[in-house]
């Protein structure tokens, strides 16, 4: 039998663990303990996720909640410690690029346990992102990685890290996609807001390069009033994001925008119903770039720099500069050019990327 913890810290973890923890079960030869950070921690939504998902109860939950990037790290570590001395596990398995993945898998190596990096070798080459930082310290660290798309192999060979410790397995955010897509249709949140399919866009912004500088801020706002005008936006906004603006002149400027509509966080069939019927997505996340293309949904991405090449070389995917005219100009294209010809499925992401993992773990 084959010991791991798999550990989950933020939203975006919750769809790679949903299908591991499947496979892992099906596979039979592995016993698992589900390990909650608590680093995203607002109840409601954690607990919406895992049920929407059908992922175990977490068998432990730290509980760490929020702090600065040091002090979350730190506090990760020191409660994570003690389960792994508990438990002693084969392996610890982590998932993409937050604080929770670095502190686990340090933990994990500095106790001689065989670290596991499922989404590795992605790289945005921009070092002022903390989640760069994550990815990179974590496949350094790691034994076993697995790897979403062919940029995340060029990018570790160019690393120096040997072939035999990383596998193109194809992506476990797609096998979650896959396997609730047909759930997401029983949503009735177009229903509720009123919305008809395609005509409306989808927003998400959190990253702290956007929402914490309000120059960057503004500009997007800015860009926001004129496209408002044209098309309803749907804004599932973060409460980082909106504590920023609270208080400052573009509150006012939101709250102004007719055509706006701000939500609170939405679940993951919610959000999938809502993001699959979008005319196009506005967003600076990086699951959002990969669930696009396999929907077939064009997504601006406002940042200057991505890790997942692929959603752009075959996907739905643009990259725009953080200027009211560069947002503009590529909205204007969109509509002008609404068909994605060209886009295509990557290669392996066909909702079986999970049970790849779990055979090439149990034959190590």
């Amino acid at each position: 039998m084959i010991k791991i913890i798999c550990v989950c810290g933020a939203r975006p973890n919750f769809m790679k663990i949903a299908p591991l923890m499947r496979a892992f079960a099906a596979h039979g030869g592995f016993e698992t303990l589900l390990v909650h950070t608590g680093q995203h921690y607002d109840e409601n939504m954690s607990r919406l996720f895992f049920d929407e998902l059908n992922i175990p109860k977490p068998d432990v939950n730290l509980e760490v909640g929020s702090g600065s990037q040091a002090v979350q790290t730190a506090e990760v570590m020191k409660r994570f410690e003690p389960i792994v001395q508990d438990f002693q596990p084969n392996y610890v398995l982590v998932v993409g690029d937050v604080n929770s993945t670095i502190a686990c898998g340090l933990v994990a190596v500095k106790l001689g346990v065989k670290l596991i990096h499922v989404e590795a070798g992605l790289r945005s080459f921009d070092r002022a992102m903390p989640e760069e930082i994550n990815r990179v310290l974590t496949d350094t660290i790691s034994d076993l990685l697995f790897v979403t798309e062919q940029s995340g192999c060029d990018n570790l060979v160019h690393e120096g890290v040997p072939a035999e410790r990383f596998h193109f397995v194809g992506n476990v955010m797609i096998d979650t996609l896959m396997a609730n897509r047909e759930k997401a249709k029983n949503s009735d949140i177009l229903s509720r807001m009123n919305l008809d399919p395609k005509s409306y866009a989808v927003i998400t912004l959190h990253r702290p390069s956007n929402v914490d500088n309000l120059e960057m801020f503004e500009r997007i706002i800015s860009a926001f009033e004129q496209i408002q005008k044209d098309i309803k936006l749907v804004f599932p906004i973060h409460p980082r994001t909106l504590n920023n603006i609270k208080g400052t002149e573009l509150d006012g400027r939101v709250k102004a925008m007719e055509n706006l509509i701000l939500l609170e966080p939405v679940g993951y069939l919610d959000f999938l119903w809502l993001m699959s019927n979008a005319a196009l997505v506005m967003t600076d996340s990086g699951g959002i770039q990969e669930e696009t293309t396999i929907l077939g949904v064009p997504c601006m991405t406002l940042r200057e720099n991505t890790e997942r090449p692929v959603t752009i070389d075959q996907g739905t995917n643009r990259l725009v500069h953080i200027t009211t005219e560069d947002i503009l100009k590529n909205y204007q294209d969109i509509c002008n050019n609404p068909n994605h010809d060209n886009a295509s499925v990557p290669k392996l992401w066909d909702g079986k990327a999970a049970e790849r993992i779990a055979q090439i773990i149990a034959n190590q």
